[in-house]
């Protein structure tokens, strides 16, 4: 099979998941090209991790086209698809402008991409699939439709920026796609409530796929830890909540407890974060890195005492770095947010408290510092729970069946 992958940045930073991703469908025989939204950034392959290197995946499978692109694809022999074109964008336009300007542009901008891969590779690919729900799964769309093929179209749906913000054209998308993939079983729980209309005519075609992870390069490790150093890793974001895990030391501090945190990442609340560590006198006990490829992500995992990832509020569903931790037998904390007690398997594999609950945070933070037989049974238990659940090739391979046995407009055996 020859699977088009659309996506809205590749390379990137970050998505670490989606590189396991395409290179697991790779070992199950799949051909996959990688259709990303914005334009391709040379500099940014240092990020992409080793496990998608370019033996397994040739650079060239990567289709960057711009909109200057889809302006040299209108030629005479083209034209007749037109209609449909110009009728499908106007639908999917009208729905984008009840969200504002900028989901506007941005859809505007899939559409002339979609018209562009839709005549230079239209008939190139058995099956279309977007790996997120927004605007690559609008140019997946649109660029099937202008196919004319009978040929599958599917869609991953991750967390807050491809499903619970901004559903431009979503009930249009769900209904056309034979397969709808979610990563947790919250997410399927969120397109029950939010599209109840529909929801009865797509709930078959809905299958949960677990993002995966490759457990022979990441060690289990309980030993060499140090005894009081705190990390959280991902994008600064108010909803991540890392000013609360910031708070928390604080007060910890102030209790007489020695710890240090390391928060790697960096986004808008960069700012804010530091002048709070300063503000609680704490600001030589916090550092900021910064951004860090996989491997030094996976170092820092190995040395520091606990992972605590407090999300406030739905944003990322099933953060990747949680899996990661309980890999390498990094203890836990996380909040009851989205798909995050399905990480943690409700609580057994690792502390959940409320968000935006300080007391709790602070007593669980307190709990691993204190109690190390707590964090090597949590971390134990988390590995195991992460080996049955999150195996990369098993999963790689379960996707690449579903994706095999689908045939347009009918559904796969179960």
């Amino acid at each position: 099979m020859r699977l088009a992958m659309f996506t809205n940045k590749f390379p990137a930073k970050g998505d670490t998941f989606f590189a396991r991703d395409v290179r697991s469908l790779i070992e199950a025989g799949i051909s996959v090209d990688i259709f990303p939204m914005h334009r391709i950034d040379d500099d940014l392959w240092q990020w992409v991790p080793e496990i998608l290197d370019e033996k397994s995946f040739p650079r060239d499978h990567v289709r960057g086209l711009t909109p200057a692109d889809a302006l040299r694809e209108l030629k005479p022999a083209s034209l007749g698809a037109l209609p449909r074109f110009l009728g499908d964008s106007a639908a999917i336009s009208a729905s984008a402008l009840r969200f504002g300007g900028g989901p506007f542009m941005k859809t505007s901008y899939a559409l002339a991409l979609a018209w562009a891969w839709s005549r230079r590779y239209g008939g190139d690919y058995d099956h279309i699939m977007s790996y997120w729900g927004n605007y690559s799964a609008t140019c997946a769309y649109l660029s099937h439709r202008l196919t004319g093929r009978n040929i599958p179209f599917s869609i991953l749906l991750h967390a807050g920026t491809d499903l619970y913000r901004t559903q431009v054209h979503m009930e249009k998308k769900l209904l056309y796609a034979d397969n709808i993939f979610v990563v947790c079983e919250f997410n399927r729980e969120f397109i029950r409530n939010r599209f109840p209309v529909v929801y009865p005519r797509i709930e078959q075609k809905i299958r949960i796929h677990h993002l995966g992870l490759d457990f022979s390069g990441l060690p289990f490790v309980l030993d060499g830890r140090r005894k009081n150093t705190i990390l959280c890793v991902g994008r600064f974001d108010r909803r991540k909540g890392f000013n609360e895990v910031v708070r928390a030391a604080g007060e910890l501090h102030r209790r007489g407890r020695e710890v240090e945190v390391e928060i790697v990442g960096d986004g808008d609340e960069a700012g804010a974060l530091k002048s709070l560590a300063r503000e609680l006198g704490i600001a030589d006990r916090v550092r900021f890195p910064g951004w860090l490829p996989f491997s030094g992500v996976q170092a820092a995992m190995k040395v520091a005492t606990f992972l605590v990832h407090p999300s406030t509020d739905i944003g990322d569903a099933v953060p990747t770095v949680i899996k990661e931790a309980e890999a390498l037998g990094l203890p836990v904390i996380g909040t009851k947010v989205a798909g995050i007690p399905e990480l943690l398997d409700q609580g057994r594999c690792g502390i959940l408290i409320s968000p935006g609950d300080p007391e709790a945070l602070i007593g669980a933070m307190e709990s691993y510092l204190t109690d190390e037989t707590l964090r090597a049974g949590y971390a134990r238990a988390a590995r195991r729970f992460a080996e049955e659940k999150f195996d990369l090739w098993r999963n790689g391979r379960l996707l690449a069946d579903r994706l095999l046995s689908t045939v347009r407009g009918g559904h796969a055996p179960v």
